[in-house]
């Protein structure tokens, strides 16, 4: 073996153990999944992306609620029970009469129809309930970003407008692939693997690893 191909096979190897390295730097043991085509998580988790679904203002079906999700209430006749509310930390809506009620992981459907509940069960009858949620909560942009922190969610955003909206990538970011980190239909945090045409959810949080070189 000349010097020159020696030289070149331990530079081969020096290159072999850093990626090894740096694969084992990864202590994030949070499951990995794909995304199928229809949005929703390889693990079988997860409500539908679709971004016209994502885009409406008003109470969707497929939604759930959860911290720091704003929310427009209005109980007719009864303006005192009509207002703007927001989901705490912990999931929770404080709410006139009825103190704190569970609200995430809920759609807006399934929320206005537990707060009529109760409301009929003491207080009035035949209660007409609407929830609309006005202001989602926002996501988040983590590591190699000019600028991480949380941002306003905004309709139809891609995980290179959540970039951009974070000042853009730093020189070590790797700008092909992403990881997406939310939770699944059952409660699990998931990473999900993304692009930067990939669809994110209020919530989110996007992960922008350094490359290897």
């Amino acid at each position: 073996m000349s010097v020159g191909e020696a030289i070149s096979f331990r530079r081969r190897r020096l290159i072999l153990a850093a990626l090894v390295t740096l694969a084992a730097c990864d202590a994030d043991t949070t499951p990995i999944v794909h995304e199928n085509v229809d949005g929703t998580n390889g693990a079988g988790g997860g409500s539908p992306t679709d971004s016209a679904d994502l885009g409406r203002t008003g109470a969707s079906s497929e939604y759930r609620l959860g911290p720091n999700d704003r929310l427009r209430i209005i109980v007719f006749g009864q303006p005192t029970l009509t207002g703007e509310f927001s989901i705490d930390e912990n999931g929770m809506l404080s709410y006139p009469l009825l103190g704190n009620i569970p609200a995430g992981g809920l759609s807006s459907p399934q929320l206005q129809q537990n707060i009529a509940r109760q409301l009929e069960a003491g207080y009035l009858n035949d209660a007409s309930v609407n929830v609309e949620v006005i202001a989602r909560r926002p996501f988040y942009v983590i590591g190699e970003v000019q600028k991480p922190g949380n941002y306003p969610y905004v309709a139809n955003m891609t995980v290179l407008n959540a970039v951009a909206m974070a000042g853009g990538f730093t020189y070590r970011a790797r700008k092909n692939d992403f990881y997406i980190k939310r939770l699944d239909k059952d409660g699990r945090m998931v990473r999900v693997v993304a692009n930067a045409g990939s669809r994110i959810r209020p919530g989110d949080t996007v992960e922008v690893n350094e490359r290897y070189f």
